[in-house]
């Protein structure tokens, strides 16, 4: 069976340095993919002041908004809260979404981060578990968001197919060998390129961020996005792959 993963950090739906609304051109990019599996990131999920002001803001929730008619089913876990709203991570499926829960991995202080696990009903019964990720800023947070990750997988069975995607901001590529070593898990740029894909800042992309892991399923090949849109959609380039269970 071969599936199309994509993972892509909304930027809350604006654009680069957050002076335009452009949720509406982010979801016409994220269907002209045609993922079967979309992992997002800062995903807002209701904000009331910008609800207020901005004309085009869409009555449902961002998550709900992008799935539309496409993604059957959607998975929401809720990182950041505020006064105004909150924001986290979501999972868009063609497939139906038997169980999800979101794992609250923050460390301490104002920054709130969540592993969204969702199970994926597939064909003949089978099930993928499905990880949308987003890690802290400081190094000494990721690597202990790292480990309850390796501890989530290591709780899954054996045998069945995993994939984590998202905005893992290790910008020091440490988190390669760690999820090797105690999930298993194999990068899929890694994989097919020998490096990770450089995705931060979009438009002049430097730093590897994001990233898609695999176990127990094999690589078919990364996809190439097109540079336009995708480099005034958000600060974060996304990536995309074809995965064969």
């Amino acid at each position: 069976m071969q599936l199309t993963v994509l993972t892509v950090n909304l930027h809350k739906g604006f654009g680069f340095l957050n002076r335009r609304f452009i949720l509406h051109e982010l979801r016409e990019a994220v269907r002209a993919v045609s993922a079967d599996v979309v992992f997002l990131q800062e995903v807002l999920g209701e904000h009331e002041l910008h609800a207020a002001r901005i004309p085009a803001w869409p009555q449902a929730p961002h998550y709900e908004f992008l799935a539309d008619s496409l993604w059957s089913d959607f998975a929401y876990g809720r990182n950041a809260v505020y006064p105004q709203g909150h924001h986290g991570n979501a999972l868009l499926s063609k497939f139906a979404i038997t169980h999800h829960r979101n794992h609250d991995v923050s460390i301490e202080g104002p920054e709130r981060r969540g592993l969204l696990h969702s199970v994926l009903r597939l064909a003949e019964g089978r099930e993928l578990h499905a990880i949308c990720v987003h890690l802290g800023l400081r190094e000494s947070h990721r690597q202990r968001q790292v480990e309850r990750l390796c501890q989530l997988i290591d709780s899954l069975p054996a045998d069945a197919p995993v994939v984590v995607a998202g905005d893992f901001n290790d910008w020091r590529q440490r988190a390669h060998r760690l999820l090797s070593r105690c999930a298993g898990l194999e990068e899929v740029f890694v994989h097919a390129r020998g490096a990770a894909a450089r995705t931060f800042p979009a438009r002049w992309p430097l730093l590897a961020l994001d990233r898609i892991y695999v176990r127990g399923a094999s690589v078919r090949q990364p996809i190439v996005l097109p540079r336009r849109p995708w480099s005034h959609l958000s600060d974060h380039a996304p990536l995309a792959a074809e995965i064969r269970l």
